[in-house]
């Protein structure tokens, strides 16, 4: 048996090993693959830096210093890199290295500090905004919570309209959709508090809740608790499966969270991306550095842009909201 991995269910290929890219990241986050640079961006947070791993060279190589601490990110529909920023408090959009606001304020108020995103067939932004940014020096610049709670919010780029759609998870971090988007998986970690106080009764588990008429998310209920650690990066796969974050390595649930595949890594893990020529290589970032491994299956969100791709395009990413 690889030592590596645990394999239930045909998840990686035969003979597959971690692959070690290297990185200087204090602590790394965000990554996502971009086909058009054969690459994988990520955050390094405390660093207040934007790192990029490159195939060609298979080198790390900072691509962003003073970046304003961005955490997740993801791609729009044309290719654009569409990420959150503590330190601006928004969820922005990076084209070839021009960073415009893509959604900043939610009736008047500016959001605390974006967290994760991901982008819907119809092209609309989802994201989470817990308070990390705000109230972790390291993370991004004090402030407050100015509409005073965390919640999940989504941004339709043609409207122009924001509106809050989970409301009840106490601080929601990753997300991510179910292949037919039915159904979005929020996690909560909440036993890690921005405030850095003990909370040994908060949560450290994945919520799903079913997603209607294509915008209201109802009946949340637990997906599963993620231990050792916590769910802070998640995605889902084409079939459906849940691939988690973990303290030590990357947890997969089947659509009935049952545990069917483990991915052991050196060092805790804070966020996961596939990529790669045919989009099954599994990226990892593990505290400090890049590492990947070959599977056989590809990000759902990463099928649902190739099928967009091939649509009349319409560009729905360049309207912004301040308020």
């Amino acid at each position: 048996m690889n030592e590596d991995h645990i394999d239930g269910a045909g998840l990686f290929e035969a003979g597959a090993t971690l692959v070690d890219h290297g990185g200087d990241a204090t602590w790394a986050e965000g990554p996502v693959w971009i086909p058009a640079l054969r690459a994988v961006r990520f955050s390094d947070i405390p660093g207040n830096r934007i790192l990029q791993w490159t195939q060609d060279d298979d080198q790390v190589r900072v691509y962003a210093e003073q970046a304003e601490f961005t955490n997740g990110r993801t791609l729009g529909h044309d290719g654009a890199v569409i990420q959150c920023s503590h330190g601006r408090r928004h969820v922005e959009i990076d084209r070839d290295g021009t960073v415009t606001p893509l959604v900043e304020r939610w009736n008047g108020h500016r959001f605390n500090s974006p967290n994760d995103v991901v982008v819907k067939s119809d092209g609309t932004v989802w994201f989470t905004d817990p308070s990390y940014g705000i109230k972790r020096p390291a993370e991004g610049h004090a402030g407050n919570l100015e509409y005073r709670d965390h919640w999940v919010f989504r941004f339709d780029p043609e409207s122009g309209s924001v509106e809050p759609v989970i409301m009840d998870v106490e601080m929601p971090n990753g997300l991510a959709f179910s292949p037919d988007e039915s159904l979005l998986y929020v996690s909560d970690t909440s036993i890690d508090l921005p405030s850095d106080e003990p909370n040994p009764s908060g949560a450290h588990w994945i919520h799903v809740y079913d997603v209607q008429d294509g915008r209201l998310c109802k009946n949340g209920r637990i997906f599963k608790m993620i231990e050792p650690g916590l769910p802070d990066g998640i995605r889902v796969d084409e079939h459906g499966n849940v691939w988690s974050s973990a303290l030590d390595g990357v947890h997969v649930y089947n659509p009935t969270g049952r545990r069917i595949a483990f991915l052991r890594t050196p060092l805790k893990v804070g966020n996961l991306c596939f990529g790669g020529e045919d989009g099954r290589t599994l990226f990892v970032v593990a505290t400090t550095r890049l590492h990947s491994i070959r599977t056989t299956v590809r990000d759902a969100a990463q099928m649902l842009r190739e099928s967009k791709a091939g649509e009349p395009k319409r560009d729905r990413s360049r309207r912004r909201v301040r308020g």
